[in-house]
């Protein structure tokens, strides 16, 4: 699937426009000329000017908005490329009840096995890639991670 440069240029406009949007919460800093809101609105401006140029090039090309190109006709390749979507989705619902560990490995696992790995192999390969984000994440970098089910052995 191809998307006109204008369609993504228009997206990205958006996008831009909530950010600068969402910063008008942000609360200032008494005494002082600029305040939390500033990088991200320089990075919003940034956006949008990108966007524009996008939506101008688009429009030059005279391009159909969608064009299906002939993988997404096949079932196996759409499942293959709307999983990782879904498994970021399953992550933001299931993460906070089953814990990071269960959850990840659940999807590192699924995914490898769907794209073809042996479980001899997917297994330890799941099990060792989220206890080494869990420990940088978590040890490292002091993020907390949900817990869940894991709660009583963490």
């Amino acid at each position: 699937m191809r998307l006109n440069d204008a369609l993504l240029g228009a997206i990205l406009l958006g996008f831009a426009g909530w950010v600068w949007w969402m910063t008008t919460f942000f609360p200032a800093f008494p005494g002082q000329d600029y305040g939390p809101n500033l990088f991200p609105r320089i990075l919003a401006c940034g956006i949008a000017l990108c966007g524009a140029m996008l939506v101008l090039r688009g429009l030059r090309q005279r391009a159909p908005l969608v064009a299906v190109d002939g993988w997404m006709r096949d079932p196996a390749k759409l499942v293959s490329f709307l999983l990782i979507p879904g498994a970021t989705l399953f992550y933001v619902l299931a993460s906070d009840r089953l814990g990071f560990i269960p959850t990840a490995f659940a999807i590192l696992l699924a995914l490898a096995l769907w794209f073809r790995a042996r479980p001899l192999v997917a297994l330890p390969v799941a099990a060792g890639v989220t206890l080494a984000v869990h420990w940088f994440f978590s040890g490292l970098m002091r993020v907390p991670l949900p817990r869940g089910l894991m709660d009583p052995l963490l």
